[in-house]
């Protein structure tokens, strides 16, 4: 697994990625790929966490601004390379 955690990406205790939501401490079970056309190249993926609960809520406020990109099981996830 290839996950690039940026700096507003935490980690539980046992080191376990956790959701994205605000306030959730929730390990993730999910990658929402997304990018800001207006500031980002079409190739490039920013990443939010999401456990079972959050899922659907970020999906679709990601969806609804023309965000989401896709959705993957974390252990699935494989970050798009580079340059």
């Amino acid at each position: 697994m290839n996950l690039p955690l940026t700096p507003d990406s935490a980690a539980s205790d046992s080191g376990a990625p956790v959701c994205s939501a605000k306030g959730c401490r929730a390990d993730a079970v999910w990658v929402l790929a997304w990018n800001n056309p207006k500031l980002h190249t079409p190739q490039r993926r920013k990443t939010w966490l999401a456990c079972e609960e959050h899922r659907e809520h970020l999906s679709q406020f990601l969806g609804v601004r023309g965000f989401l990109k896709d959705v993957v099981v974390l252990g699935e996830w494989e970050a798009p390379a580079e340059g």
